[in-house]
């Protein structure tokens, strides 16, 4: 039987009640935030969690375990370390994230002196902007880092942290124009078209569409 996360419930017959049971502690959708970029061993996530204690981070991912929403495994030698990795039901956390970042959007505003900033934060709210190119593998760079995207030819849309190995197309922009795009005052097409956004498909993709 898996363990109980330690969170106190809400004892309220309620389905929002039941989810903030298990995700409702601070720090817990920050988390699954990154491991939807993937598989993170812990150090990486405490780095890209700036603000969290390691004793914190540490029972919230054990909480996460028992609500059977991460899962730890050990990679294969020579890699001598462990990655913490979503379930399936953790991933079906991203809708609920995509939602979040579309209602704080208009709050988002310049980042504050005291924001830290990671490029791979901008991927859940450009996943709608960015499936506008269609299906394929888009890279995104930032002077704050990279990020990719997945776009399925259903639909459905990941993302992962970093550069990708071979991206259908490549974009190049900055903060404030992800900032506007997340906000819907500006479109992906009408950011390339004034020049805060440069797309460079590679020569497949432009032969196909």
């Amino acid at each position: 039987m898996p363990r109980q996360p330690r969170r106190r419930s809400y004892d309220q017959h309620c389905a929002a009640a039941r989810a903030l049971d298990l995700v409702g502690d601070r720090w817990t959708l920050l988390v699954v935030r990154e491991l939807l970029a993937g598989p993170r061993r812990y150090t990486d996530l405490h780095a890209d969690l700036p603000g969290v204690s390691t004793d914190m981070l540490a029972g919230r991912l054990k909480d996460m375990e028992g609500a059977e929403l991460v899962t730890r495994r050990r990679l294969p030698p020579p890699a001598s370390a462990s990655v913490y990795e979503l379930t399936p039901r953790g991933r079906d956390l991203l809708p609920v994230l995509r939602s979040l970042a579309a209602w704080g959007a208009p709050d988002l505003g310049e980042p504050r002196p005291t924001d830290a900033v990671r490029a791979h934060w901008y991927a859940i709210p450009l996943l709608g902007p960015l499936a506008e190119l269609g299906p394929g593998v888009v890279q995104v760079s930032l002077d704050e880092g990279e990020f990719h995207v997945r776009i399925g030819g259903d639909g459905s849309v990941a993302y992962g942290d970093g550069a990708a190995d071979a991206p259908d197309a490549r974009l190049r922009t900055d903060v404030a124009t992800c900032r506007a795009l997340a906000g819907g005052e500006l479109t992906l097409a009408a950011a390339i078209e004034v020049g805060r956004a440069a797309l460079e498909r590679t020569a497949q993709v432009a032969e196909t569409r």
